[in-house]
């Protein structure tokens, strides 16, 4: 991890995205504390080309709705929150009751959430998708499967089909290098998982997530957006603009 250990900038990030001819970005939250969302929306105050911010606020709280209530009066560019439940000891957190009222909280507001797991979370993500049908939900990094075992579990993909049955999920294609063999992947590794999401969600509810800087244990942004690019050649370009921008607009509402 010593790659990624300093600091990063928006300074930092603009070449990368116009070298990739990109208008623009979402940043998303890394730290559990609302102070970093001050940071994020300083950032994108600063930086038109940073169109909007998924931060952090505590969804158990009892006070939750105020902050909400805050959060879209002061900051127009704040499009939704997550919670880095890939890291708790709960691994249903999210069907734990003070958790869902603080989610059927985001609607009233217009935020979307981030749904930041591992895979043997997806059941659980099942069941609390199921109960919010009009909150816009997008799982983050494919639910992080084992690319670097080299092989595709069944498991896995009846549970990502399962999460994708219902129309209010997205999904992000990001953060799969550093899911696979951080040395020795190559882009066919990633081909049976973007077959299995692309199937699952289709064209219309899939969204590019370069997951830099942390891509960079594994690859540079070039070598991240290369595997996409290659595998969606394919596509018509109506289905490539969707995925590589005009999906994330429509669901981030930017």
């Amino acid at each position: 991890m010593w790659v990624i250990r300093r600091d990063y900038s928006p300074a930092d990030l603009l070449p990368l995205l116009k070298a990739a001819g990109m208008d623009g970005c979402v940043t998303v939250q890394v730290n559990q504390t609302e102070e970093e969302n001050k940071m994020l929306l300083a950032d994108s105050a600063a930086h038109e080309f940073i169109k909007g911010v998924v931060g952090w606020v505590d969804l158990q709280h009892p006070e939750v709705e105020f902050r909400l209530e805050w959060y879209k009066e002061a900051y127009p560019k704040m499009k939704g929150f997550r919670h880095i439940l890939q890291g708790e000891r709960d691994r249903a957190l999210m069907l734990k009751p003070a958790f869902r009222r603080g989610i059927g909280l985001l609607k009233k507001f217009g935020y979307t959430y981030d749904i930041l797991i591992f895979p043997d979370q997806l059941g659980y993500t099942r069941d609390f998708v199921a109960a919010f049908p009009d909150q816009p939900f997008i799982v983050d990094h494919i639910a992080k499967p084992y690319i670097k075992d080299r092989y595709i579990t069944e498991e896995w993909k009846d549970a990502i089909r399962a999460v994708a049955a219902f129309p209010n999920v997205s999904c992000k294609i990001s953060g799969m290098v550093t899911e696979a063999d951080w040395k020795h992947w190559k882009p066919e590794h990633f081909k049976p998982y973007l077959d299995t999401v692309v199937e699952a969600f289709g064209p219309k509810r899939i969204v590019y997530g370069s997951d830099w800087p942390v891509c960079l244990v594994a690859a540079s942004y070039e070598q991240v957006i290369n595997i996409v690019e290659d595998y969606f050649k394919a596509f018509s370009a109506d289905e490539r603009a969707a995925f590589f921008g005009g999906n994330a607009v429509e669901f981030y509402h930017l």
